[in-house]
């Protein structure tokens, strides 16, 4: 197996522990996206594509993730510290989509991404620099980093023949519920750096070791 291409995005903030998202390409033939490199607090490495872990409410059957305190769409109070816990004691709330499963892939992944990202920096500086990373979704999660998305709340009132009704609220508008802004607190403690270094106390030792 051959890692035939490595592309960068950088971001903006060179203060930002999430430092660039990348896409590999194996033999010239299949592609991995959505790849994170973060400054660790041993140096920079690399983090795999990830998602989520949610649970359903035993009110409604809504899936929430992990952390919610409280059913997006019930409302109704969820069991605290439901993840399940790794051998260190840290709750899994994220699984990789994709990771290397031998220690030999892993280090050639890591090796090629920083190489590449490395060259990036330089390549930044020159005049009429372009970015060659095929954007998708990358810039909706770096804002969503920096200020957690909120989804407006749905209300539940009485109509004038009354009757049980429901109606979508503008965020803009309504505040949301407490169950939000508790689920909101509890989220936002999880950037994506910090989502990255659930692998292993942020530094490269523990990259893709399977989630979270």
């Amino acid at each position: 197996m051959e890692i035939t291409e490595v592309r960068i995005k950088l971001m903006d903030d060179p203060h930002d522990r999430l430092q660039g998202f990348c896409s590999i390409t194996f033999d010239s033939a299949f592609v991995i996206r959505d790849l994170k490199i973060i400054q660790g607090s041993k140096g920079s490495f690399v983090a795999m594509p990830s998602r989520k872990l949610t649970d359903r409410c035993p009110q409604c059957k809504m899936k929430n993730h992990l952390r919610s305190l409280f059913c997006n769409q019930c409302g109704a109070r969820l069991q605290e510290e439901r993840a399940s816990k790794d051998t260190d004691g840290r709750a899994k709330l994220y699984a990789d989509i994709a990771h290397p499963i031998n220690s030999d892939c892993r280090e050639l992944i890591q090796r090629k991404v920083l190489e590449a990202y490395e060259e990036e920096l330089v390549r930044a500086q020159e005049p009429g620099y372009s970015c060659r990373y095929d954007d998708y979704d990358e810039d909706r999660f770096a804002a969503l980093h920096e200020s957690e998305e909120v989804e407006s709340p749905r209300v539940t009132y009485v109509n004038g023949d009354g009757d049980t009704a429901h109606r979508i609220e503008p965020a803009a508008e309504s505040p949301s519920g407490p169950h939000h802004r508790a689920n909101i607190a509890a989220e936002s403690r999880e950037t994506a750096p910090a989502a990255a270094s659930r692998n292993g106390d942020g530094d490269d030792s523990s990259f893709g070791a399977g989630i979270i």
